[in-house]
């Protein structure tokens, strides 16, 4: 077996992947298909070159337009079904997904309706286990958050485990949504934040400090400052890193740049996801092969990234155990 093939079978956990930016292409292209076709993307091949982007904005004004193609409630049962076989597929065993019902409010689709949607989808793939995070998006701002909460709790019972704040970070920072995370909390749900990603250091602390996150979305930019970084060592504060993707929106420069090594050795508790593996055209399994092949990262530090992922998700202390015992005990686990 080559390392490959190891890649791809080991049995994985994905904390950082947002439904809509994981629909495999065939599925958006039929989507296109469906609304009536798209003169920048007149067949498969031209659509795939569409996610190619200048700089963060750019990926954001693409993710806008490729959001046109969902209309629908039967829209997201569709891609909730498509992606959970793709990542199926990957032997990822456990996923929590990020959703944004605020992007598709002009459609007039509510929150609660959308969320039933995608788990109707999420239904029909019993061989992953998929709970779902909410984005209430930064950029329509914190009344419209405090909205798309209310309405997400009255869909809880489909599998809503957690809510984060996407959208453009470079615009809209943290610490308005303060009083959207501490109502989360109230209600049970846990919290992540995109910080550090396309702001810096700054966005990372406000997240911590203002909405008091549990996890940090990409966190590229924390080491611009030492004492953060020592904090986030210290407190255990899971990151859930997605160098990929920094690499494919400008957030790094050179894939070089990235700090998945610096944070590992300096004891942070590091995750590595895909992120938006249809707009970057990644898999776990490419980022496990970055890790080794960029990075040095040896097979028992790649077995360790993904022990991470079980410790920082938020499945019960007893599942987790379970889980680890299993990806311990699977076929390809021990065979690098």
């Amino acid at each position: 077996m080559t390392a490959a093939d190891w890649y791809e079978r080991l049995p994985k956990v994905e904390l950082h992947v947002h439904l809509e930016g994981a629909i495999p292409l065939p599925a958006l292209w039929e989507l296109v298909c469906k609304y009536g076709g798209d003169p920048s993307a007149p067949n498969p091949e031209a659509l795939r070159q569409r996610f190619v982007f200048r700089n963060f904005p750019h990926f954001i004004e693409t993710w806008v337009w490729k959001n046109g193609f969902l209309r629908e409630y039967e829209d997201f049962t569709f891609i909730a079904e498509a992606a959970a076989r793709h990542l199926a597929a990957q032997n990822i065993r456990y996923a929590e997904v990020f959703y944004s019902p605020p992007d598709f409010a002009r459609r007039g689709l509510t929150p609660q309706r959308l969320t039933e949607a995608i788990r109707a989808g999420l239904r029909r793939v019993p061989e992953i286990e998929i709970w779902l995070i909410a984005d209430v998006v930064r950029d329509f701002g914190p009344e419209r958050a405090l909205r798309t909460l209310a309405e997400v709790a009255e869909a809880l019972d489909q599998g809503v485990i957690g809510i984060g704040l996407g959208g453009s970070e470079q615009s809209h920072p943290p610490e308005p949504f303060w009083e959207v995370f501490a109502r989360a909390r109230t209600l049970g749900l846990h919290t992540t934040a995109h910080a550090g990603e396309a702001a810096g250091a700054e966005s990372v602390r406000g997240a911590l400090e203002s909405l008091k996150v549990e996890r940090l979305g990409h966190a590229v930019a924390a080491e611009e400052d030492t004492i953060l970084l020592e904090q986030l060592a210290e407190w255990q504060i899971p990151l859930e890193l997605c160098p990929i993707s920094n690499l494919r929106t400008g957030v790094v420069a050179a894939i070089e740049d990235h700090p998945v090594r610096r944070y590992f050795e300096r004891g942070l508790l590091v995750t590595v996801n895909t992120d938006d593996p249809l707009m970057f055209g990644n898999s776990l399994a490419d980022e496990y092969r970055l890790l080794a092949e960029r990075f040095g990262f040896s097979p028992d530090e790649i077995r360790e990234v993904i022990l991470n992922a079980i410790r920082a998700s938020w499945m019960t202390e007893e599942k987790k155990d379970q889980m680890e015992a299993a990806f311990r005990a699977d076929p390809a686990w021990g065979e690098a």
